[in-house]
């Protein structure tokens, strides 16, 4: 199983804490969820969480995911994976504290 991430804001996170979707801001401003691959992950935390406190990582099986997943040309032409719709929670493997 090869697993694909997202990081969210823990305070971000507690507002879907007992829902059964996730919907991070940029659904609704650009129309998908960013997600990373495991290798990308890294560089995600670099260039848009640099001070950023009290972080999760979502790990995420793509197998489970009831919205579209579409792996798209971003950052340093990258293809990352990008989830068109709610993030369904079961999908949701496990969720790492990251700072």
């Amino acid at each position: 199983m090869s697993l694909i991430y997202h990081v969210v804001p823990a305070k971000d996170w507690a507002r879907f804490e007992t829902a059964p979707m996730y919907e991070a801001n940029s659904l609704q401003n650009e129309g998908f969820i960013h997600l990373s691959t495991e290798s990308q992950v890294a560089g995600v935390l670099e260039r848009y969480y640099q001070n950023a406190t009290d972080l999760l990582l979502l790990h995420v099986d793509p197998a489970r995911l009831t919205s579209e997943l579409r792996y798209e040309v971003a950052t340093n032409n990258e293809l990352f994976p990008h989830l068109y719709g709610p993030l369904n929670k079961d999908a949701i493997v496990r969720i790492e504290s990251i700072n």
